[in-house]
């Protein structure tokens, strides 16, 4: 199994905190096996293992085992370079939760993001791939912190999650927790996950910028390509995007499409983990948000492009995938 990785410039943000203790952050980065100089470099990626121990070394130099909170404060859209532009010219906090877990990737690998709508809370999980070896509970409430840092930063400093779940033991003294997020957190949870209202997600914005976000997901399509390697899965969904137009495409014309036998395309995706109807309801999924996004693109055009056979079909499957009709998310963009 490839060791995960995460982006060099966003360990920058836990050398700032190390720095504002008065602790030597390069010389800890180095004890981890980090090169400091690499955090200067845009695209370089520190391997797992040897972040861990970053901070782990942080929290002994320190002895502040809620470290990890504080380092939010040192993280800019500049650290995560082109998703950190995306997520500020976003239409609503859904959108922007939209794009950490498409894009989340781009800087970490270590872990798996999903975002699911309930009767009145948006649930957003951080998970670790199976088999996949854990980031440190420092790191995780970092990310958690930085999170709901970004919703305050667009709906003001008040503002609170529902509720906080962390799987890490509960600490000897959880009030830094309860500080941070100004919600209940619960400790020793089966996942870690941030809970939001429905009414704050789908609020519309006054700073989005959608040509700026667009601009800046090119880069991180391009960037995210760069960094999965060429799995029967990204053929798959590369084969059924280029087909819809065409139809919605059945397993057997993409296995014929990429040289395959039916049985043969069902054994690749099974290994890593897939199945077809999967793969199909996302892309056509992915493929509607951004089409959405464009208001050129009317909705008899964007049933044509994903394969359906008029557009009340196309409404049924999006309200099914996001709970929304396609209509009232674009009201949500506006």
């Amino acid at each position: 199994m490839i060791e995960p990785t995460s982006l060099a410039s966003w360990t920058r943000a836990l050398r700032k905190q190390l720095d504002a203790l008065d602790l030597d952050s390069a010389a800890l980065c180095r004890q981890a096996g980090l090169d400091p100089q690499l955090m200067d470099d845009p695209n370089a990626r520190y391997p797992l293992s040897a972040t861990t121990r970053l901070w782990e070394l942080a929290v002994q130099a320190s002895g502040d085992p809620a470290i990890g909170l504080r380092v939010s404060r040192f993280v800019s859209p500049t650290t995560f370079h082109a998703l950190g532009y995306a997520l500020v010219a976003s239409s609503n906090l859904r959108e922007v939760f939209e794009r950490i877990v498409r894009y989340h990737p781009v800087v970490s690998d270590a872990l798996t993001l999903g975002l699911s709508r309930g009767a009145d809370r948006y649930r957003f999980t951080l998970k670790v791939p199976e088999g996949g070896p854990p980031p440190a509970p420092q790191a995780i409430d970092a990310f958690a912190a930085i999170y709901v840092r970004t919703c305050r930063n667009r709906l003001g400093r008040d503002y609170a999650p529902l509720a906080v779940y962390l799987r890490r033991p509960e600490p000897a003294d959880p009030q830094p927790w309860h500080k941070v997020f100004r919600a209940p957190v619960f400790f020793a949870a089966t996942e870690d996950c941030l809970e939001f209202a429905l009414v704050d997600f789908d609020s519309h914005l006054d700073d989005a910028n959608p040509e700026l976000a667009e601009h800046n997901e090119t880069v991180l399509k391009r960037t995210l390509a760069q960094l999965q390697p060429l799995t029967w899965e990204r053929k798959v969904r590369h084969a059924i995007e280029e087909q819809l137009p065409e139809g919605e495409p059945s397993a057997e014309h993409i296995a014929q499409a990429l040289h395959l036998s039916l049985r043969s395309l069902q054994r690749h995706l099974a290994d890593e983990g897939c199945r077809f109807d999967t793969l199909l309801n996302e892309s056509r999924e992915n493929l509607a948000l951004l089409h959405l996004r464009d208001p050129q693109c009317s909705l008899s055009e964007i049933s044509y492009l994903l394969g359906f056979a008029d557009a009340s079909s196309f409404s049924r499957a999006f309200k099914r995938w996001t709970g929304l009709t396609p209509g009232q998310f674009r009201d949500g963009l506006r």
